[in-house]
């Protein structure tokens, strides 16, 4: 998955905050189903061990369902599980090193937020999709700065799959889509759902046309 090559297009699921190991588990395999383009694993509250056994579990998931699996900013966790790869923000450490320290075909992604300065940069670096949002409020960042749908035509000569985040929902997503986004990350929106798995093909409906 040289990032020059490669190329993915979907949702791209993102787990909730989740400490009960056994709930998150319940939680993803009912929705793995929809095959996701992609599995992130995020948790910002719970300890070292429950991390490390939250992921181990979630990649055995993954691997069956033929699903890769990201871990959002520990790049020493991915490499140690044999996660598919790394999301990286800002405060998360460097491109050039989780590029050096993880296989040759990992999958790096960036936070780009709303500035296309940093998706330039992150592509030189290395990156294989950069992410930008909130493209509208977050519950889960409340107070991410707010992205413009421009940002995804503007990054398009990067060459890179570009994603989408924050705040989206099975009713504006087919406009990011049309805009640039190659992956729709969503995490309360499926998770938060009365019915997750059909929250998340409402999802990826958003793919069904072409490109523009």
């Amino acid at each position: 998955m040289h990032p020059s090559t490669w190329s993915v297009r979907g949702l791209y699921l993102i787990t909730p905050e989740q400490t009960d190991t056994a709930r998150l588990l319940r939680q993803v395999a009912q929705v793995l189903p929809c095959a996701p383009a992609l599995l992130q694993y995020r948790s910002k509250l719970a300890d070292p061990d429950t991390r490390r056994e939250q992921a181990n579990a979630l990649l055995s998931l993954c691997r069956a369902a033929g699903v890769a699996l990201v871990i959002n900013d520990d790049v020493e966790l991915a490499a140690a599980l044999g996660a598919d790869g790394v999301h990286l923000g800002r405060e998360d450490g460097g491109i050039r090193h989780a590029r050096e320290r993880l296989p040759a075909g990992a999958i790096i992604g960036a936070s780009c937020y709303d500035r296309i300065d940093l998706a330039r940069e992150a592509a030189t670096a290395g990156a294989s999709y950069v992410a930008f949002g909130a493209f509208e409020a977050s519950p889960t960042k409340p107070h991410a700065p707010r992205a413009s749908p421009s940002l995804l035509a503007q990054s398009a000569p990067l060459g890179l799959p570009r994603v989408a985040i924050g705040g989206i929902r099975p009713e504006n997503a087919p406009a990011l889509v049309a805009a640039g986004a190659d992956l729709i990350a969503v995490i309360s929106g499926v998770f938060d759902s009365a019915d997750p798995l059909q929250a998340a093909r409402a999802y990826q409906s958003a793919f069904q046309e072409p490109p523009a």
